[in-house]
This record gives C-alpha cells, sequence and structure tokens, in this order.
C-alpha cells in the first residue's frame, strides 16, 4: 500500500469538511493500493479546535510545509502567500488541488504554464460541487457562441431579500450575520467573485489569455439595486439577477459582470433561485443549462475531493482551451442592463 501525504493549506468551512470527508474514503482509496493521509495543515491560529484534524498537524509556519508531501491541496484563499505556496508547490513538481478562484483570476500569468501540463486542479473554485469545469471541458468540439451565469450566491440571496421588500442594508446585515458574505464584502456585492469566476470559465471555454484587468473593467456589482427596482422588475414579467456572461463583441471575446433583466421564464431565473446556474450556447450542440450547490463546506469539499482522486489516478487537471476560439459572427443573447 502506498502512502499519500497532503498538505491542507486552509481548516476553514471547506478544509474541516474536507477532513471529515477523507476517512469514508479509505476502501476506495485502498482499493487503488493507496493510504491518504494528512501530513500537516497550515492555519492561521494552531490553537483554535478543528474537527476531525488533529492539533498536532496544525501549525502556523510555511517554512517547510511542502516538505516531504506528495499533494497540496489549497483552500485557504487569498491571492499573496497562497499563490506563493501554490506555485512553490508545483515548481516542486507536485499536483496541486484548489478552490481559490481569485488567484487563478489574478495570478493567471504565473500559472498557466502548469495549468497547461495539467498539474493544476481547480473544479471547485466555481459553482463548488457543481462540476461545471469538466462539463465545459467535455465541449471543446463545439463552437462557443455564449454563456451567461448567476455564480454569486450572496448576490443571490440580497437580490431576494430586496424583493421581498428589505432595503438593502436590512439584507446586507442579514447576510453577514448568516456569513455569507466575504470577509471583504465588495468582493460578493461589487461583482468581484463573479468577475473571477467568469474569467476561470473563459480561460477554459474560448481565451487561453483572457485579460483579468479587462474582465474587471466590465465588472459591476449590486450596491445600487432597491427594493423599488426590483419590485418593478417582477411587476413587469421580469427578474433583476447579477449576471456573468462570456460573449463576442466587435470581434473579440469579452467578459462581463452586471445586474440584468430578465424575463421570469429565463432559466437563470427559473434554475437560478438559491443555486448557481449557467446557460452554455454552442453550434452543434446548441443551447445547455446547468445548475446546482454553488457553496456550502461539504458541498465545496466534495469538488476538491473529487479532483483528489484525479490527481491520485494521474489524470491531468483543468487545461485551458489551446488557443483562443474564433469569435462567432453572430450577436449575442441581448440583455438589458440595470
Amino acid at each position: 500500500m502506498e502512502t499519500v501525504r497532503i498538505a491542507l493549506m486552509g481548516a476553514g468551512t471547506v478544509g474541516s469538511a474536507l477532513a471529515e470527508l477523507l476517512p469514508g474514503h479509505r476502501a476506495r482509496f485502498a482499493a487503488l493500493g493507496l493510504e491518504v493521509e494528512l501530513a500537516r495543515v497550515l492555519v492561521r491560529d494552531p490553537s483554535k479546535s478543528r474537527p476531525g484534524i488533529p492539533a498536532g498537524l496544525l501549525t502556523d509556519n510555511p517554512e517547510g510545509f511542502l516538505d516531504d508531501v506528495d499533494v497540496l491541496v489549497e483552500v485557504a484563499g487569498g491571492t499573496t502567500l497562497a499563490g506563493d505556496l501554490v506555485l512553490q508547490a508545483l515548481e516542486m513538481g507536485l499536483p496541486v488541488v484548489t478552490a481559490n478562484k481569485a488567484l487563478l483570476a489574478e495570478r493567471w500569468d504565473e500559472l498557466r504554464p502548469h495549468a497547461e501540463e495539467g498539474n493544476l486542479y481547480y473544479e471547485a473554485s466555481v459553482m463548488a460541487g457543481t462540476p461545471i469545469l469538466g462539463a465545459l471541458q467535455s465541449l471543446w468540439g463545439n463552437q462557443t457562441l455564449e454563456m451567461h451565469g448567476i455564480v454569486n450566491g450572496t448576490c443571490s440571496y440580497l437580490i431576494r431579500r430586496m424583493e421581498e421588500g428589505a432595503s438593502y442594508d436590512e439584507a446586507f446585515q442579514e447576510a453577514k450575520s448568516l456569513g455569507y458574505l466575504e470577509a471583504d464584502p465588495n468582493l460578493d456585492v461589487g461583482g468581484i467573485d463573479s468577475a473571477h469566476k467568469i474569467c476561470v470559465l473563459g480561460r477554459l471555454t474560448v481565451d487561453p489569455g483572457l485579460s483579468w484587468e479587462k474582465v474587471m473593467h466590465r465588472t459591476r456589482g449590486i450596491q445600487h439595486l432597491t427594493p423599488e427596482l426590483l419590485q418593478k422588475a417582477r411587476a413587469e414579467g421580469y427578474a433583476i439577477k447579477l449576471v456573468a456572461s462570456l460573449f463576442p463583441e466587435q470581434g473579440e471575446w469579452v467578459a462581463a459582470v452586471r445586474p440584468v433583466r430578465l424575463p421570469e421564464s429565463h432559466p437563470l431565473v427559473t434554475l437560478g433561485s438559491g443555486r448557481n446556474a449557467l446557460v452554455y450556447k454552442g453550434d452543434p450542440v446548441g443551447p445547455l443549462v446547468f445548475a446546482g450547490a454553488g457553496a456550502g463546506g461539504g458541498v465545496t469539499a466534495s469538488a476538491v475531493l473529487g479532483d483528489l482522486y484525479r490527481a491520485l489516478l494521474g489524470l491531468p487537471g483543468h487545461q485551458p482551451v489551446p488557443s483562443a476560439a474564433p469569435v462567432p459572427a453572430q450577436a449575442a443573447e441581448p440583455f438589458e442592463e440595470v
């Protein structure tokens, strides 16, 4: 039986959930001739109790964190220390499993060569446990025409509460008390989290060099929305949603995030209530709709664990499309921005 030692960076909601999932997979790992164990866990505060993780594995010292391990799993978030350790692991030849969409979006130039080699696994970075990255990779045989998604559950919650009559501030405080908001709330309400995700999807499907700066230039959040505006749209048969889109415009691929008016019959409205949803349009496959849970410790950890299986089996990680896809001549579905 070969022992596989995992370095886990981050033991918050997702990291703790992963640690709790691992023991239940011992028999499956054994069937592959493997024994998988946590070697050490990097956290901010090693004195804090972490369910399912022996205290002796906890450390706050990144020095030597990657010594004598076989895989790095990064679920801490951020783009500085997490990015440096991810790159260090990749340069050491270790496979890396990450759920860090901000890192993927903002430090892509450094990560891209490793992703192209198949050493970077990141299914959990977009739509958590809903396997959208794997599905989109299987669509490379199509001409991508456009895609549109609701990929931030916090904004969906805020919009729903305002539709029900809560003010923006009231809805915001509710979301904060429920733990829905990022440590920096502007990542959610400013549309930045959604921008990170559409950037990841765009590089996977249409342009491996899609610029993060250009995506941010076309990103707007929901801070200006009001209950009156949302309720008026509903009365007219529309719903306002924060939508992340990828579409052709003036001969180039464009990614954008902004609130738009959608007919109440649109699949992003009917399927995107309380969960993430994405509509892909391609030729010849036509329109495809994906929907499922886009957040939660256990849900996200399940995708991380799925990527770990792929790495242990020697299967490649999520590789970007080899070159920029042709830009279709036809215009994308028109949405009215709010």
